[in-house]
């Protein structure tokens, strides 16, 4: 099953391009948006991207970035008026599904594990478990709340856009890192923290390593980016060559790194997703209510550190 791991990855992407290029079309057809034929142009780039980046060349998927990074940049991307249902039809939903309304999300969390787990796909497994559940997951809603395939398109598409053009971040992040990595910024970054920190201290090392984990992924909003540079450029010459355990330094940098996360807006898919979908007032208050606990964290990540990969 290994062989055909990449084909459905393939067509998981194809679906997320359709997904989009739907919202794309209703942009364009939405005259109470302002901005609708700069945001049409937006979500339809960003469908080719994903519909047919395995047939286009390199440096077109790439123009076709720099134009969306362009659009979004220029504040281009606007919703309009979406279809959110009457108050009525919303309180009616909410008592007939009561808690099961949150089923097809378990589902989706409990299927993609499964399949990560016992499907053997190979290298995109991890991948292609959320895509495969995400459609089990709308399957699972469907007949639950057995609307009408025009409501589930509209609502795919209200949520697409109320989430906007933060939600593409993570993927463009993580080209960032590898970027990042090809460019040598690791090597730059070892070199700068070597006048620094002594090279015979395993908890001076820790510690850089730890702070650079936490900052390079307020800067990126990627832990996985920050990780390939960091762990290059600190924490194998100024940690593990000094005697610690790789799988433990790796572990505990990766967690030191997600206390980063918990306090950086660039961090899109935990920390500006929910204000958006949860309609909230304060753009910021996921994080305020985030950062005690990502301060006492991070110090335990450092301890742990210190203490059990040496």
């Amino acid at each position: 099953m290994s062989d055909i791991g990449p084909q459905l990855l393939e067509a998981t992407f194809v679906l997320v391009g359709v997904l989009l290029g739907i919202t794309g079309v209703r942009s364009l057809l939405n005259k109470s948006n302002p901005r609708r034929f700069t945001t049409a142009a937006f979500w339809l780039l960003l469908a080719i991207t994903f519909a047919f980046g395995a047939v286009l060349p390199y440096w077109v998927t790439g123009v076709l970035i720099l134009a969306i990074g362009a659009l979004s940049l220029a504040r281009g991307v606007k919703t309009g008026k979406l279809d959110e249902g009457t108050p009525e039809e919303r309180a009616a939903g909410a008592r007939r599904l009561r808690s099961w309304i949150f089923l097809p999300a378990l589902a989706l969390a409990g299927i993609a594990v499964l399949i990560s787990t016992l499907a053997p796909f190979g290298e995109v497994s991890g991948t292609l478990s959320i895509g495969v559940a995400s459609v089990a997951a709308l399957g699972i809603a469907w007949a639950m709340t057995r609307a009408p395939a025009g409501v589930v398109v509209a609502q795919g598409d209200r949520m697409v856009q109320q989430v906007g053009p933060i939600g593409m971040l993570p993927q463009f992040l993580a080209m960032l890192g590898v970027v990042f990595t090809s460019a040598g910024v690791g090597e730059v970054v070892s070199n700068g923290i070597a006048g620094i920190v002594p090279e015979d201290s395993p908890l001076a090392g820790v510690i850089a390593y730890c702070v650079g984990m936490a900052l390079f992924t307020i800067i990126v909003g990627n832990t996985f980016a920050a990780f390939t540079v960091i762990t290059a450029g600190i924490g194998i010459p100024f940690v593990i060559a000094l005697g610690g355990d790789p799988v433990v330094v790796g572990a505990l940098a990766m967690t030191a790194g997600f206390c980063g996360t918990l306090v950086t807006p660039m961090a899109a898919n935990f920390n500006a997703l929910p204000v958006a979908l949860l309609e909230m007032k304060k753009p910021y208050g996921v994080i305020k209510a985030q950062a005690p606990l990502a301060a006492v964290l991070f110090v335990i990540q450092v301890a742990l550190m210190y203490f059990w990969a040496f």
